[in-house]
């Protein structure tokens, strides 16, 4: 005869039934964790794949060569970079989580950092700036300026910001510090150029020093060139004659010209202030380019500021890479003294030139600039050079015969120099305008082009339009409608279980 169970046994066979249900449940939680932590699916549903990388990156990030450190410095606090705080902070974990399963040493680490807060870190990181993404890999380091990381477009007269470009921007600078060799920029000497180096390049007015330290810092190297001595070397990807204040010799030119020959496809960036005869004129004209012995004058509002410096803006186009930002967000150039360098008319088609930044209607170009006296200058008819002036023009040789779209050379060359100088460089516009210049020059622009199967990702706005009236009424609806609603069913439930 079987023993009838006992109350006591019952409930301990229970509560064993229930621990091994518990350690069973927990068991089955751990290993879908540990399965989504390391062979976990994710499927981005979105209609423009914000939450996903494109192949191409995926591809260059596979195939990482060293670490790279992505330091983000947005302050989520500011209005004006919140959005771009929150942009950048998914699109870095993207990038981290791609790299997860790469070998040690070749996977990106993502860093948020207030460089206020964290000052220690941010002098260990080397970046002391604010509200901009810095890329690190060995001694290598790429900022990305936050107009990187938007498309402006004008809508009308105002800006919109139309798309996020987050992904070729960063991509572009992983490429570029994970690449060893450094692009070298020269700068001539010699002729009595804004100086570079020593305590005089730290001159307000007529130093270099924050133009140099701004392209040490965006990896680029940088030697002077004394031309009467040597060839531009061969490693030089950019050559920078920085407000010469004598000539050039022939042998000089002959050499400029040799390195900017479709063999060698060189890139000059020429800053000529007036009252110089540099002894370029016929090189510079090869490209299409003449640069005008004139001291450009304008008393217009439109064209000087509050203390008389002369403004300019790039209000000739906005589709040339050099001024495509500048003119998109209108931002002014204090330029200082300043000479015509425009686009030559009836120039050989083989070169394409773009007149990039010039003066308001109001000024002209004064040509006895040098009489002596304390005259005023005025303009004198059919004697000036007539407003609107071209102050800045961009040249590019392209291949013809079909051989190549490749451009295979690049000029631009700038009427004054003044406005790269330590003082004036300061100023957003004239930074904006000398980096995109370089950049282009040196085709860092062309990296990014690079990636053309990167897509730009469309800003979605979903804006709610009410009227007063649908305001008042959407009010009352969440004060009294929906509270009454659950009231209503809370009184229905006691009244059927009183039943």
């Amino acid at each position: 005869m079987s023993r009838e169970p006992t109350f006591r046994a019952v409930r301990r066979r229970r509560m064993l039934h229930f621990l091994a249900q518990a350690v069973l449940l927990l068991t089955l939680f751990g290993g879908l964790n540990y399965l989504a932590g390391f062979s976990g699916w994710r499927f981005d549903l979105t209609a423009h794949h914000r939450h996903s990388l494109s192949a191409e990156t995926l591809v260059y990030l596979k195939n990482l060569t060293s670490d790279v450190t992505i330091v983000s410095t947005f302050d989520r606090d500011v209005d004006g970079y919140r959005n771009a705080a929150r942009d950048v902070a998914e699109l870095l974990g993207e990038y981290e989580r791609a790299t997860a399963r790469n070998p040690p040493g070749h996977r990106i680490t993502k860093t948020a950092l207030n460089v206020v807060q964290n000052a220690r870190e941010a002098r260990k990181l080397g970046v002391d700036e604010s509200n901009l993404i810095v890329a690190i890999s060995g001694g290598r380091r790429r900022p990305i300026e936050p107009n990187e990381l938007y498309l402006v477009q004008k809508n009308g007269a105002t800006p919109e910001t139309t798309a996020f470009l987050g992904e070729k921007a960063l991509t572009a600078a992983i490429l570029d510090v994970t690449n060893p060799a450094k692009k070298k920029i020269y700068f001539t000497s010699g002729h009595g150029e804004l100086p570079l180096t020593g305590p005089e390049s730290t001159d307000m007015d007529h130093g270099l020093s924050l133009f140099r330290d701004q392209l040490v810092s965006r990896n680029y190297a940088y030697e002077t060139l004394d031309l009467s001595q040597n060839d531009v070397p061969a490693d030089a990807a950019l050559v920078i004659i920085a407000g010469p204040q004598g000539r050039f010799h022939d042998d000089e030119s002959v050499r400029l010209r040799r390195y900017l020959s479709t063999a060698r496809a060189g890139r000059l960036l020429a800053l000529l202030g007036p009252g110089v005869k540099h002894n370029l004129d016929e090189l510079l004209l090869d490209w299409g380019v003449l640069t005008d012995d004139v001291l450009v004058m304008d008393n217009s509002t439109a064209g000087q500021n509050d203390t008389g410096e002369l403004i300019l803006s790039a209000s000739i186009r906005d589709d040339h890479p050099v001024i495509q930002q500048l003119s998109v967000l209108e931002l002014p150039v204090r330029f200082g003294a300043a000479r015509i360098a425009r686009p030559f008319l009836g120039h050989d088609n083989g070169f394409n030139v773009t007149a990039l930044i010039g003066t308001s209607p109001g000024a002209w170009g004064e040509r006895n600039y040098a009489q002596p006296g304390n005259v005023a200058p005025v303009f004198t008819p059919n004697v000036d050079a007539r407003g609107p002036l071209t102050i800045g023009t961009a040249s590019e040789r392209v291949p013809t015969g079909g051989k190549s779209s490749v451009p295979s050379g690049r000029v631009v060359v700038f009427g004054g120099v003044d406005w790269v100088a330590n003082g004036r460089l300061q100023n957003p516009g004239n930074g904006t305008l000398l980096l995109a210049s370089v950049n282009w020059l040196v085709e860092r622009d062309s990296l990014s082009a690079a990636l053309g199967t990167v897509p730009p990702r469309p800003i979605e706005r979903i804006q709610l339009t009410l009227t007063q009236q649908q305001l008042v009424r959407l009010r009352y609806t969440l004060i009294f409608a929906l509270p009454g609603a659950a009231a209503l069913l809370g009184l229905s439930v006691f009244w059927f279980r009183r039943r």
